[in-house]
């Protein structure tokens, strides 16, 4: 088996509030750290009812304080939401306060409407292409403002120094991420670890990997490649468990896919009630292919094999089963199960 690591958008389900999604997720990364599982990421989306991810520097402070071992990151910042300075100022924090455990991934898609791009930034929208435009250089104004050393600016008449921290003894491990091969090729050219969203979409992996290794200038902090695959996974104790579990994660994204609303995760009961118009049960059975929605054993094999074939000695997982009424609302008792059945 590959190193296994954890992807969570912090789903927020019918009658549960936000605090007590934030508990689940609390739970579940206590759960993987004491797995084994190598880092644990938040995503960033805004203003919709079903995810509590919003802000991931405030996530993996509470996230990192309540574990011990476990790298915990962004899978990631939407750098065009946000000035460079202010990533920088919070992913120094981050690790200064825990060294050698924070992960910095970046994006450069919003992850939001444009109301709520707008809103994030005070921007008009020929602003927020801009920021999106000049994703590379902001990038790299995030690596240099971490260094412990910062950088030095003219700024009318003086020339002053600006650091993200005052005394940094180590610097967050920066990705980026990506789902076309506008990163790949940047990651690659600049010479930094790579993720292509294979969670999300599950086409395109293999050509965007090639590319980005094909492609790779080695850097002083990573002389090779180095990359990893996500991938969604609901693991029960058979294989129609799994399906019956995952069924509420898939009806959301058929949602997002046609253009429907994203409401608040129902409870796998309320999925099954209200099932897959005609035509999504192809929908719901083709994105269930390309996830692991399986039985433990096979799972594991299927994830093994997965890795091998791209080459990669790491995958993260998206655990994605839907919690049933009884369960209670401040855990996720199925995707804590995911967990610990792939783990073994």
């Amino acid at each position: 088996m590959p190193a296994l690591s954890v992807l969570d958008l912090i789903p927020v389900r019918s009658g549960q509030t936000t605090g007590e999604a934030l508990r689940a997720s609390t739970a579940l990364v206590k759960t993987a750290d004491e797995l084994g599982y190598r880092r644990f990421w938040v995503a960033e989306h805004h203003n919709t009812t079903s995810v509590a991810s919003t802000n991931p520097p405030v996530l993996i402070a509470m996230l990192a304080s309540a574990t011990e071992r476990i790298s915990v990151g962004s899978g990631g910042v939407m750098l065009p939401n946000h000035a460079p300075l202010v990533v920088a100022e919070q992913f120094a924090l981050l690790e200064a306060a825990f060294p050698g455990r924070i992960d910095l991934g970046i994006g450069r898609a919003p992850g939001t409407d444009p109301l709520t791009r707008y809103v994030l930034r005070g921007q008009s929208a020929e602003s927020a292409d801009e920021a999106v435009a000049r994703f590379a250089e902001y990038v790299d104004d995030i690596g240099m403002l971490m260094r412990p050393e910062g950088v030095e600016m003219s700024y009318g008449p003086r020339v002053q120094p600006l650091r993200a921290t005052p005394h940094a003894t180590s610097v967050a491990r920066m990705w980026l991420l990506g789902s076309s091969d506008y990163s790949a090729r940047l990651a690659a050219q600049k010479g930094l670890p790579y993720v292509f969203a294979h969670h999300f979409f599950g086409q395109g992996t293999a050509e965007a990997i090639k590319l980005y290794r094909d492609t790779y200038q080695p850097s002083e902090a990573h002389p090779e490649p180095r990359t990893f695959l996500t991938v969604n996974a609901s693991v029960a104790e058979t294989k129609e468990q799994a399906y019956r579990l995952a069924i509420p994660h898939m009806q959301a994204m058929i949602a997002l896919r046609v253009g429907g609303a994203l409401e608040a995760q129902r409870s796998v009961e309320e999925a099954e009630e209200i099932g897959f118009p005609e035509g999504q049960d192809r929908m719901a059975d083709a994105m269930a292919s390309r996830w692991i929605v399986d039985e433990p054993e096979s799972a594991r094999r299927r994830i093994a094999e997965f890795a091998a074939e791209h080459g990669v000695d790491e995958v993260m997982v998206q655990p994605i089963g839907g919690a049933l009424a009884a369960h209670p609302v401040d855990r996720y008792p199925s995707r804590e199960r995911t967990l610990r059945l792939l783990a073994g």
